[in-house]
């Protein structure tokens, strides 16, 4: 009680004498409610909670770096990685260790596959209910999920892209091949990120994605989304203060409308190219993700043409940063690892057949070392280190312990794959860890290992799961194929900095300079 004293002691002896009576009973009422909650807390066995503050709860314990604050918060208060935390108005169960992961993802799953409303989001996607990933469980999103599993992200359909994936490819090794031959150096994350966003964008679009600079327009959009989405939004923590968060919602208004003018581009498009073709006058092309959902709409009960703009911008966001910062980090992390680099390069040239222009992907099967250098990645580095929030739709009990509805669930996917339970030298880089005969050879990112969920499990799972890896592994081997590495003159390994700026996804606080070298034998 001793920090509320103090600042009732501050306020009252700097606020005039007419405002003193109304924070005096201001402060007893707080008082008041806090002892009603706690002495109805007891009665439930709830979750551990670090000491929290009126009004804010414990705001003031999330640092710039939530993952890594709530990590350490939920080591120190609650070992057994469930923990009740505060924020604002909103009760949110952290959850860091595979044992308590796996009851709220597998085991209550049922309980928790919704989400809880976002502003933000309903603002950009149409509706609370529009799109996938932040829409709430029901009939509209097991519709639309089924949708993208079965027509976009089957794995017959991510390897019908594979062609597309390697023309994608040679145009990045061309365009670091023009630096390597004037000696310049490449950011590899803004490089990644361009590569990325082209794939899914050619993916979404086909043929249309370059007119008019439209993927550069996409990219743009996308930034948007993730610095509004993975923002502060007053409502979410204070819902009965929402007119205070109106300069955000307008950013988000306005973001829509910008998205909204592209995407109806993009459908009105494909529906005149779908004309001329059905009237013999149009080029047949590969059906892209757009294609398949105009043609299938009808199939799917409910499913509108706003819908459809709430799909295609769901994959963009979801599509674009994270495989561009899964490459960014795996680069950073072999420049500062030379050995690791060469047997990734080892690896990868003696599985490529001589004279071979690409790495194509069925050359990947035989690399091991390259799925566990992305594995170890991904364990390190998951590029959303707190997975989207679930949501408790009734009250259950879990691990003994007392869930009221309506409580958050955030799944610390970056505690859980560094859990010292879990994982030998769980700070270190070692891809090793994930071959045969390491200590955790067995363990799989599809949801089935609760100690590594960089995709989420349950039925919450990304279902772009598959397209992702492919889009990750056809180019890191080709970076590994084509040149060889080397940081500028002046800058060592050690220099190399792997520290974090914390948004909807994670990335990089400085940029990853790298000199390419061809490869002699290219």
């Amino acid at each position: 009680m001793a920090p509320y004293v103090e600042v009732m002691y501050q306020l009252m002896h700097e606020t005039p004498l007419q405002l003193q009576a109304l924070l005096l009973l201001f402060f007893i009422l707080l008082l008041h409610l806090a002892t009603i909650t706690s002495s109805r807390n007891k009665a439930k066995r709830l979750p551990p909670s670090p000491p929290g503050l009126p009004v804010i709860g414990h705001l003031h314990l999330v640092g710039d770096l939530p993952h890594v604050s709530l990590c350490n918060l939920s080591r120190t208060h609650a070992p057994d990685g469930l923990m009740l935390l505060r924020l604002g108005a909103v009760p949110n169960l952290v959850v860091s260790s595979p044992r308590a992961a796996e009851a709220i993802m597998r085991t209550h799953d049922h309980l928790f596959a919704s989400r809880p409303p976002s502003n933000i989001a309903a603002v950009l996607l149409y509706g609370p209910s529009s799109g996938i990933g932040f829409s709430p469980y029901g009939e509209h999103w097991r519709q639309a999920r089924k949708l993208v599993t079965t027509h976009l992200f089957s794995v017959k359909k991510v390897q019908s892209y594979r062609v597309a994936r390697l023309h994608e490819v040679k145009q990045v090794m061309a365009r670091i091949s023009e630096a390597a031959a004037s000696n310049a150096a490449v950011d590899l994350g803004e490089t990644m990120n361009a590569y990325a966003n082209d794939m899914v964008c050619r993916a979404v679009s086909g043929k249309f994605f370059r007119a008019e600079g439209r993927n550069k327009l996409f990219r743009e959009l996308v930034e948007a989304n993730t610095a509004l989405l993975g923002g502060f939004n007053l409502k979410d923590y204070f819902p009965r203060l929402a007119i205070l968060n109106r300069f955000v919602s307008n950013k988000a208004e306005q973001a829509h409308r910008r998205w909204d003018e592209l995407l109806e581009t993009i459908i009105s498009d494909h529906e005149k190219n779908s004309m001329h073709q059905e009237n013999g006058t149009g080029e047949q092309e590969d059906t892209d993700f757009t294609d398949v959902l105009l043609s299938v709409q009808q199939e799917f009960r409910g499913i509108t043409r706003d819908h459809i703009k709430a799909i295609l911008m769901d994959i963009f966001a979801a599509g674009t940063e994270t495989s561009a910062l899964v490459l960014e980090s795996a680069m950073a992390e072999l420049i500062r690892n030379p050995q690791l680099m060469i047997k990734l390069q080892s690896e990868v040239r003696n599985n490529t057949p001589r004279g071979q222009e690409l790495v194509e992907e069925e050359n990947l099967s035989g690399m091991k070392y390259l799925k566990a250098v992305v594995k170890e990645t991904l364990r390190l580095y998951p590029p959303v280190p707190l997975l989207l929030p679930h949501l408790a739709m009734a009250d259950c009990k879990v691990d003994g312990y007392t869930i009221p509805a309506g409580t958050r669930a955030i799944i610390n996917s970056w505690a859980l794959g560094r859990y010292p339970g879990s994982w030998e030298k769980p700070e270190e880089f070692v891809p090793e860890r994930f071959l045969e005969g390491g200590a955790t050879a067995a363990v799989d990112l599809r949801g089935k290992d609760f100690q590594f969920v960089p995709f989420g499990a349950g039925r919450r799972i990304c279902p772009g799961l598959n397209f992702g890896l492919a889009t990750v592994e056809i180019m890191l081997a080709n970076l590994a194929y084509f040149f060889d590495w080397e940081l500028p003159a002046g800058v060592k390994k050690e220099d190399v900095d792997m520290a974090e700026v914390f948004g909807l996804t994670v990335r990089r606080k400085e940029k990853l300079m790298l000199l390419p070298r061809t490869h002699i034998a290219v």
